[in-house]
């Protein structure tokens, strides 16, 4: 895990939650979640399906009305607008799709059609986003053919232009498989060190979370558990909506 920076609590990598609450459609889907995530900390959130995660990631990002606060400060301290990396639910390309890498990077990156070619600059633009996941040698494929773990890969190096001060990642290890999730938490691992970001990710596999989190927080309509992986993955609340102990049956 990382050395923290809790001095730096003050810029715009803080996050700061307090009494969050979000009703959609008269249903409460979360209440009473309060959450500090320090500058350079990784924090998984965890939970069964239907638990409020991808809603409270929502609510960061402003895509869900709530009530509470959302600051990116200590309190007391003026709220910076911090820069937000966003990756998504891993979306479905049709394998026979010919959208190249290069060309989903030309689409999300510049005004001009990806369909009238691609310049030097934006090819060397897009390779240098790609080299900070080690992903240089994707550029040319098709999106449509990637492996999970590659398209993951992909779409951070989309989220890390421009560089965030906060990295929100939506199961980001759905659909990889078991050695692709070492080698992208070792990255994600690099990236929030490299580049002193902060990291919120949502993940239903727990294996990894000793290794990489430093903080877990477990959801299910609202905050049940939060501390270390070893304390929550051991909690009676863990236990009590899982029926597992320690991550494991």
């Amino acid at each position: 895990m990382s050395e923290l920076h809790y001095k730096d609590c003050g810029h715009a990598c803080c996050l700061r939650v307090e009494n969050l609450a979000v009703t959609i459609g008269g249903s409460q889907i979360l209440k009473d979640m309060n959450l500090h995530v320090h500058c350079g900390e990784m924090v998984a959130l965890i939970g069964p399906n239907g638990a409020g995660k991808s809603t409270f990631l929502k609510a960061i990002l402003g895509q869900r009305s709530y009530t509470g606060v959302i600051a990116f400060s200590e309190p007391g301290q003026r709220s910076h607008k911090p820069r937000i990396g966003y990756v998504p639910q891993s979306p479905a390309f049709d394998p026979g799709e010919p959208l190249s890498v290069a060309d989903l990077f030309a689409c999300c990156m510049s005004k001009r059609p990806a369909f009238l070619g691609i310049s030097k600059a934006m090819e060397e633009m897009i390779t240098t986003c790609l080299d900070r996941v080690h992903g240089v040698d994707l550029i040319h494929k098709r999106v449509g053919t990637l492996s999970g773990g590659e398209l993951q890969r992909v779409l951070l190096a989309l989220a890390l232009e421009p560089m965030p001060n906060i990295l929100i990642l939506d199961e980001p290890l759905s659909g990889v498989d078991a050695e692709g999730m070492t080698i992208l938490m070792d990255m994600l691992d690099e990236i929030r060190k490299t580049y002193d970001l902060s990291i919120l990710m949502t993940t239903h596999d727990f294996s990894l979370l000793p290794k990489y989190a430093d903080q877990v927080v477990l959801i299910d309509g609202g905050i049940k558990a939060k501390g270390t992986a070893g304390e929550v993955l051991s909690s009676d609340a863990f236990q009590a909506i899982f029926h597992m102990k320690g991550g494991a049956l």
